[in-house]
């Protein structure tokens, strides 16, 4: 073939190919582009958001630009033989005579230039020796060593040998309210600097999940639907303005994974432990000594108080800072420092954030009059579980006779006279002991039950003796519908409650 014949073919072909696309878009209506002009795409915004709605997405991302720097993975090793409540957050990886081993991971918030970390204590608890990693933002990471712990606030510090970082911004967590806007920055599920959003759902929330042997706790939780998963615990909890304002720790969830809500330690709490565990490496706090219940609708009719707030003192502690300022069993807090009471975990956390020796300021309902009360704190001793032993009164000599019996269906329960060497073991020389109480009633309800001696009862500041089932009857009859009454109980041990019952 010559040479002409074959520039000829191409050009027909060439020709031929471009008509025949021409015909077909002529016939089929598409639109042909061809590479040199490019795909033609839309991007004109659908909706234009308010300024407010754009300035509020800019924060957003300023801050999560902000915080991530300042929050670290931790990788930790453990040895556990009961993981506990915190079980989904640790990988198991074998057995052994000392427990389990356990690989677990969480998240740190860096306190200082030099290398302080705030963590949770159930986030290195067990660690076995080098058995703690944390790695920076970017990447680097270090060996850690744990300075202090303190469990009953989950509070804990590492150590890592660096100079410097960039340490958080702490704000002040007794101004959060419902309904402000949080960002939780963390390492979930092996996702580093993870940040996601919600709001401050509620406040002083007690979840019962970092108990002692005698039963005490210091939670209250800031509630939050921020997304909270493995991995975040000792994470940031943040406002707007890029300050940490809580220490995220723990989910509600019934299966380890986030479902709606999740739980994170007030940073004014976390950083006074964690001052004291950076100088000292323990915590020691002062206390009250004193048994404490939020009051409730039926408390404060009962007391004559004007709305419901406080915590009622149930019982005090024998030598405690309470019984020697002068407190008495029946007693509302009201104020500690200025700041209203309203839960008795409330209390146990602004006490908690005190040493031994620290002079606060209560403000007390007694009587039906408020009046404040210097009391300087004094150190809890571990082994202190019972109450201030009563002050027993010989008991009177009973006569040999049947018990007197009364019912009080209203309520729900049934109670009978005592003689007197039944009421000595109870340090009493008068009352009643509960012989039933109905199932469904209003009395087991608010906690009463067969054997507490009901020994006085108090309204709007007013006491009254009880000492026969007579008596009883006679203080439930002053109550009109919708009036409440205190009775005050005490058990075997010498615990005192009061219980709270209202009239239909």
């Amino acid at each position: 073939m010559s040479r002409r014949m074959i520039i000829a073919s191409i050009f027909i072909l060439v020709f031929g190919t471009i008509g025949s696309a021409v015909f077909l878009a002529a016939y089929t209506g598409i639109n042909i582009s061809f590479a040199k002009s490019g795909v033609s795409f839309t991007t004109d915004p659908p909706v234009t958001p308010p300024p407010d709605i754009l300035a509020l997405n800019r924060t957003f991302t300023e801050v999560s630009r902000a915080v991530t720097p300042t929050v670290v993975y931790i990788r930790v090793r453990s040895r556990a033989q009961d993981p506990g409540f915190f079980h989904f957050f640790k990988k198991q990886d074998e057995g052994s005579d000392e427990g389990i081993l356990q690989e677990g991971s969480g998240s740190g918030i860096i306190l200082t230039s030099d290398g302080y970390i705030l963590t949770n204590n159930h986030v290195i608890r067990n660690a076995t020796k080098n058995g703690i990693t944390a790695v920076l933002y970017d990447t680097r990471e270090y060996d850690a060593t744990v300075v202090g712990t303190d469990p009953l606030t989950d509070v804990a510090v590492i150590k890592i040998d660096a100079d410097n970082l960039q340490p958080a911004s702490i704000g002040n967590s007794d101004e959060v309210q419902v309904g402000e806007w949080v960002l939780a920055v963390g390492n979930p599920l092996g996702l580093n600097s993870t940040v996601t959003a919600g709001i401050v759902s509620a406040l002083s929330r007690n979840i019962g999940i970092m108990r002692d042997a005698s039963g005490y706790a210091i939670e209250n939780f800031i509630q939050t639907d921020a997304a909270v998963n493995p991995g975040n615990s000792g994470g940031s909890l943040v406002n707007l303005r890029g300050q940490v304002i809580g220490m995220n720790t723990a989910i509600a969830t019934p299966t380890g994974r986030f479902v709606g809500y999740s739980f994170a330690v007030p940073i004014n709490l976390a950083k006074t432990v964690a001052d004291v565990l950076i100088k000292e490496g323990k915590f020691v706090r002062g206390y009250i000594g004193v048994r404490i219940t939020s009051v409730d609708a039926k408390t404060a009719n009962a007391l004559g108080l004007d709305k419901v707030r406080g915590v009622l003192i149930q019982n005090l502690v024998e030598d405690g800072a309470g019984i020697e300022a002068g407190l008495k069993e029946g007693d509302v807090i009201l104020e500690v420092d200025g700041k209203e009471v309203r839960y008795s975990n409330q209390l146990q956390s602004l006490i908690g954030r005190h040493r031994p020796g620290d002079e606060v300021e209560l403000t007390i309902f007694r009587s039906g009059r408020t009046f404040k009360k210097s009391i300087t704190l004094k150190a809890r001793k571990e082994d202190l579980s019972e109450a201030t032993p009563p002050q027993s009164v010989k008991p009177k000599i009973m006569k040999d006779k049947e018990p007197s019996t009364e019912s009080f269906e209203d309520f729900g329960f049934a109670v009978e006279e005592l003689s007197g060497d039944k009421l000595e073991k109870y340090g009493l020389d008068y009352g009643v002991r509960i012989t039933k109480v109905e199932r469904y009633s209003q009395a087991r309800d608010n906690l009463l039950r067969p054997g507490l001696i009901i020994f006085e009862t108090m309204r709007e500041g007013r006491i009254r003796k009880i000492k026969t089932p007579e008596d009883l009857r006679a203080a439930f009859e002053d109550l009109k519908p919708g009036d409440s009454i205190l009775l005050r109980a005490r058990d075997d041990r010498g615990n005192t409650l009061f219980v709270p019952l209202e009239k239909k």
